[in-house]
């Protein structure tokens, strides 16, 4: 199992509010559910493994507590996957707006 240092880049999770301290005016499906955070910092213990309850600084900063779930975290999302159909539509739109005719 991989060990973070003091310092180290990681990210923690937090429940910030439980389903039942939720504002009353909230949607309901969100009612049902907790508030929670995930914060990027720099590690302030010594060393810790994921699943232990840390201290973290932000990188402006701020100091937060919670459990260490990622060692360098780092962006893994995406926009999907290609939808042919919007390949086209720039240049049809292009096309029309220019007051040409639309190309198929």
């Amino acid at each position: 199992m991989k060990i973070a240092k003091k310092g180290d880049w990681v990210r923690i999770h937090n429940v910030v509010l439980n389903p039942e301290e939720r504002a009353p005016k909230v949607p309901d499906d969100t009612k049902k559910v907790p508030l929670e955070m995930w914060v990027k910092g720099f590690l302030l213990n010594d060393e810790a493994k994921i699943g232990d309850e840390v201290e973290i600084e932000t990188y402006i900063g701020r100091k937060v507590k919670g459990k260490l779930i990622e060692i360098n975290p780092y962006y893994d999302h995406d926009f999907g996957k290609c939808v042919p159909e919007l390949l086209y539509i720039g240049k049809q739109l292009r096309s029309f707006l220019e007051g040409g005719e639309v190309n198929e």
